[in-house]
């Protein structure tokens, strides 16, 4: 690409950037998947919930804007090129929350955590990513290939809400999707106690503006290079495989924009805690946690993979292209957690 970067270099540096925006986020702006669904159940605030909200409006609005501008092609887009599961969807969102629940963070959450010394985080890290790659591609793969099949989109439309309107209304795609996203964007900015503190909104929009540079800077790469590289912004399931395969092999692997958003997560969480004061090493002391946060891990690898994605995956990368999993995916991820943490929190007893 040029004479100092190649095209392996550009694209990691791009997730390097979004990364580190997303890994700032997480600990300057508590931007986190399972506090925002805690917050909702049990602590009785959707301030966190809503800032998921403003990160996915602007993503969407930035992302349709992208398309617009003819520098981002939707069907290109990893989540819109693959034909719509729902099945998958629902048992892999499922399989994800219950495990981020037992594990006590998601992939994204686990990475930030380490950046401020949990070591506890790493093994999360190490598990899910190994997890990951036995079903996408090791042992577990025929299997499940068998049972959750990906197909391409051939000729037909894009299996996105955004697409999906459109063909049916024959009004113009990308004026619907920002329309849907600016729709996002107000109903979860309406609300008082999210502007109490600007700061959650700042931090909200930078997580949105960091999806958007994955798609931006990987587009431009694509269509511009020689490499045949994807278009992919982040998401933190397989990436993680990915990054531990490059730390092993780096040698004769080329980097990719995984191993630079990964690495910048982490990056900038280590910014952040040092920012706070926060960093402190910290390590399981009780077998008995480290079991659950091992199992949980676990099945958050292999429900990420069977789902085409995890809680920022889907949850927001999917969702900026308004693709038809992202939701269904993230309520089988709030449902999965949901059981999780009550069986964490309250045990499975009936009330009284």
């Amino acid at each position: 690409m040029t004479d100092l970067l190649s095209e392996h270099h550009m694209v990691a540096l791009c997730g390097l950037l979004g990364g580190v925006l997303l890994g700032l986020a997480a600990r300057l702006g508590r931007f986190c998947t399972l506090g925002a669904i805690e917050d909702a159940l049990y602590g009785g605030s959707t301030t966190r919930m809503r800032m998921w909200g403003v990160a996915i409006g602007i993503a969407v609005v930035g992302s349709f804007t992208l398309m617009e501008a003819g520098y981002l092609n939707g069907a290109d887009t990893f989540y819109l090129s693959l034909t719509f599961m729902p099945v998958a969807a629902v048992v892999g969102g499922l399989m994800f929350g219950y495990g981020m629940a037992l594990a006590g963070n998601c992939g994204y959450g686990a990475i930030a955590r380490l950046g401020g010394g949990d070591l506890r985080s790493f093994v999360i890290v190490l598990v899910m990513g190994v997890s990951a790659y036995v079903v996408m591609s090791g042992p577990l793969a025929p299997l499940r290939n068998l049972l959750f099949p990906q197909t391409d989109v051939i000729d037909t439309t894009p299996p996105g809400i955004a697409h999906q309107i459109g063909a049916i209304s024959g009004l113009s795609v990308n004026a619907i999707g920002i329309a849907l996203g600016l729709g996002i964007l107000a109903f979860s900015a309406a609300h008082r106690q999210l502007w109490e503190k600007p700061s959650s909104v700042f931090w909200a929009a930078a997580v949105g503006v960091g999806v958007l540079i994955g798609w931006a800077g990987t587009s431009y790469v694509a269509y511009n290079g020689f490499e045949a590289l994807p278009v992919v912004s982040h998401s933190f399931s397989a990436p993680l495989g990915e990054s531990i395969l490059w730390w092993m092999t780096g040698s004769v692997r080329p980097l990719s924009f995984a191993v630079g958003s990964v690495a910048g997560v982490w990056c900038g969480a280590f910014i952040g805690s040092l920012i706070k004061g926060h960093f402190r090493w910290e390590a399981c002391e009780d077998p008995r946690e480290l079991r659950r946060q091992i199992f949980g891990a676990g099945l958050m690898g292999a429900g990420a993979v069977i789902a085409i994605g995890c809680s920022i995956g889907q949850g927001l990368t999917a969702f900026s292209v308004l693709a038809l999993s992202a939701p269904l995916t993230f309520l089988a991820i709030f449902a999965g957690a949901a059981i999780g943490l009550r069986q964490l929190i309250e045990g499975f007893q009936p009330a009284e």
